[in-house]
């Protein structure tokens, strides 16, 4: 008992053990994962989103430098000799916008920009203005002069400011690519992780299977041996049983029987002395003579229920036509008993359990089924010998649990390498179904198997 609470207590703690570490190892790949998760998400958020805003907008500059120099080329066009305050308006409108997409540019310009590159484009938006406006007052009083301010300042700031900003998107582009590998490769660590994960999940799932495998093949082995020591010790019981009650059914018959038979003898002789006018004497001598022939009766009868010599004198066949009528007489249950197939001789060790088998079977019939019926079916085929008892009572369901009267007949037919079945008979009830082999070598060959 002590070695099997340890074993229960040492398994238990393994498994505790084991479903630690796997929360262990679920919960750190779960934080690591959580952790690249993150860092992707974050890598989406401040480098590409904030790229595309950023190129979205810068292409807003850059679409606004454009109309600039679409302008600035309008201005000097010699064939239009509009003023060239006259451009002052759209100039401004240009500027609105332009500033307003500068400024909003900004505000999410990507954290890789320096600060260099940041004043430049300021710095360079804010002298082209400067430059605007001079040429713009200048053009008030000396219209050439500002044409050509336009033509050699105004146009070249342009051309730098473009460059610039399309500089700015080769950089946003260039970084969004490197976003995009560095996401793809992240992908691939969480996806290798995974399976590595789901690798170790798996072997450690088939390392604790194997394990709880061979501990339950050890369980089943021990409960196996111990089920087959026990199968031996019940029927070693039951052999020592049967050579007890042979002994005694022995005794009383030969002894107690002989005594008893002397005894009545004895009486007899003793009433025939008696002399014609002791008829009191004779009429003692005669009620105990009854007395000794009932118990005579009695102990016949308990030495053939302890052991029925009829099966070692007549066979098993004559001593079961024997008990049946006996049997209906005690109970007042109607059996009906039909044979078929070749009569054979049957061992006296297999007759003596398949009697005993008959007896438990019609006994639970009257104890427990409620039914005034029952059948009893001989069966002989090549080989072997069958005993079917079915009754159309309460059956082996609503029995409530297993007796050590079915226990007893199923070692018995373990005893002479049969089978026996308790099933729910075709109409109702219970059937009692023992098929035993009738040679010896068919006995050592069930065994066998």
């Amino acid at each position: 008992m002590a070695h099997t609470l340890e074993s229960k207590r040492s398994l238990s703690i393994r498994l505790f053990a084991g479903l630690l570490f796997s929360l262990l190892a679920l919960a750190l790949y779960a934080g690591y994962t959580a952790t690249q998760l993150g860092m992707l998400r974050r890598l989406q958020t401040d480098i590409l989103d904030r790229n595309r805003r950023d190129s979205l907008l810068l292409l807003r500059v850059q679409n606004d430098l454009n109309i600039l120099g679409l302008g600035m080329r309008d201005m000097l066009d010699v064939q239009d000799q509009y003023p060239l305050t006259a451009w002052r308006s759209q100039f401004q409108r240009i500027r609105t916008d332009l500033e307003d997409a500068v400024a909003r540019e900004s505000a999410v310009a990507p954290a890789a920009r320096t600060q260099d590159q940041a004043r430049f484009v300021t710095s360079s938006m804010a002298q082209f203005w400067d430059a605007l406006d001079r040429v713009f007052a200048l053009a008030a009083h000396d219209e050439a002069e500002a044409r050509m301010q336009v033509r050699l300042s105004l146009q070249a700031r342009q051309a730098a400011l473009s460059t610039a900003v399309s500089r700015l998107l080769v950089q946003n582009n260039e970084s969004e690519e490197q976003a995009v590998a560095r996401t793809q490769q992240i992908h691939g660590q969480v996806e290798r992780n995974l399976y590595i994960f789901l690798g170790v999940m798996l072997l450690l799932l088939a390392a604790v299977s194997a394990y709880l495998i061979s501990y339950n093949r050890r369980i089943f082995d021990r409960v196996t041996n111990l089920s087959k020591r026990r199968s031996e010790l019940a029927q070693q019981l039951i052999l020592m049983q049967e050579s007890t009650f042979r002994s005694i059914s022995r005794e009383l018959h030969d002894d107690f029987g002989q005594i008893l038979t002397a005894v009545g003898t004895m009486l007899q002789r003793a009433n025939k002395l008696a002399g014609p006018h002791q008829e009191a004497l004779r009429e003692e001598l005669r009620e105990i003579h009854e007395v000794v022939q009932s118990t005579l009766e009695k102990v016949r009868a308990l030495s053939q229920a302890l052991h029925p010599v009829m099966l070692e004198e007549v066979g098993f066949e004559s001593a079961l036509d024997a008990y049946i009528p006996v049997f209906e007489r005690r109970t007042g249950i109607n059996v009906r008993y039909s044979k078929s197939g070749d009569s054979r001789e049957i061992s006296r060790e297999t007759s003596i359990h398949l009697y005993r088998v008959v007896q438990e079977a019609l006994n639970n019939v009257a104890r427990h089924s409620g039914s005034k019926q029952a059948e009893v079916r001989l069966i002989r085929t090549p080989g072997n010998v069958t005993m079917e008892i079915q009754d159309h009572g309460a059956g082996f369901r609503d029995s409530g649990h297993v007796g050590l009267g079915l226990i007893s007949m199923r070692e018995r037919a373990e005893l002479v390498g049969g089978r026996i079945e308790f099933v729910e008979g075709p109409g109702g009830g219970a059937l009692v179904r023992i098929s035993v082999p009738v040679s010896p070598e068919e006995v050592h060959a069930a065994a066998e198997l």
